[in-house]
C-alpha cells in the first residue's frame, strides 16, 4: 500500500524544559507536528506503537495531561496532516495548482454547466475583483475555464468550466479519493461507521459552542 505520507520516529525536543506546561497553542503549532514527525517522513516502525504513543511516553510524568484526551486530539492533528499530504499529491498527479483546483471545485459543485457569476465566485474565494480577474486570466489561458456573458444581463460576466477543466477536476478528485481510501484501509465498514459517528459527536459538540 502506498502511504499518503509516512510517519517518522520521534526526535527528542531540544528546547522544552521538563515540567513546562504545554498549551493548546503549542499542540496546534508546526513545531509540535515537527516534534512528532521528527522533522521528516521516514519509514514508520512496523509494530503496534505509533508516534503518538512515543510522544505520550516521553512526556508522561513531566507535565500534567489526560492520556486518552491527548491520544485522541494528537492523532486527529496528525491524520489531518496526512489528509493535507493527500490533497497535495492529488494536485501533483494532475499538474494543477491549489488556486486552480479551488476555483474549479467551486464551479464543479454547482453541477452542469458548472457556471457561476464572476462576482459571486470572487466572494466565495475571498478575492478582490482584480485578484479574480488575474486568476481567471490564468485559468482561461490554460483552457480550464471560459468567461461568457450572462443570458438576460449582458453586463454580467459568468465563468464556466470547459470540458477539459471538468476532466482535470474529476482526475484530481479521483486522486483525492485514492489518498482517502488508503487512510481508512485498515478499518472495516463497521469500524468506519463507528469512527464517523464518534467524530460527528465531537464535531457537533464544538460547532454548538
Amino acid at each position: 500500500m502506498r502511504a499518503v505520507a509516512k510517519a517518522a520516529q520521534v526526535r527528542p525536543a531540544r528546547s522544552r524544559r521538563i515540567g513546562e506546561v504545554m498549551t493548546a497553542d503549542y499542540f496546534a503549532s508546526e513545531s509540535f507536528v515537527n516534534e512528532i514527525y521528527g522533522g521528516g517522513c521516514d519509514t514508520p516502525r512496523m509494530d503496534t506503537e505509533d508516534s503518538v504513543d512515543r510522544h505520550i511516553a516521553r512526556w508522561s510524568g513531566k507535565v500534567p495531561f489526560d492520556v486518552p484526551t491527548e491520544g485522541v486530539i494528537t492523532r486527529i492533528q496528525l491524520l489531518a496532516k496526512h489528509v493535507k499530504y493527500g490533497k497535495e499529491r492529488a494536485l501533483a498527479e494532475t499538474g494543477l495548482q491549489e488556486f486552480e483546483f479551488e476555483t474549479m471545485h467551486r464551479l464543479a459543485g454547482r453541477g452542469a454547466p458548472w457556471r457561476a457569476p464572476s462576482a459571486e465566485l470572487a466572494a466565495e474565494l475571498l478575492l478582490s475583483p482584480a485578484g479574480m480577474t488575474g486568476r481567471l486570466d490564468t485559468l482561461e489561458k490554460s483552457g480550464l475555464v471560459r468567461r461568457v456573458r450572462a443570458e438576460g444581463d449582458r453586463r454580467r460576466v459568468d465563468v464556466e468550466l470547459t470540458d477539459e477543466g471538468h476532466r482535470r477536476w474529476i482526475d484530481a478528485m479521483r486522486w483525492r479519493g485514492i489518498a482517502e481510501a488508503e487512510m481508512v484501509e485498515p478499518l472495516d465498514d463497521g469500524e468506519r461507521a463507528a469512527l464517523s459517528a464518534l467524530l460527528k459527536r465531537m464535531l457537533l459538540h464544538v460547532e454548538a459552542k
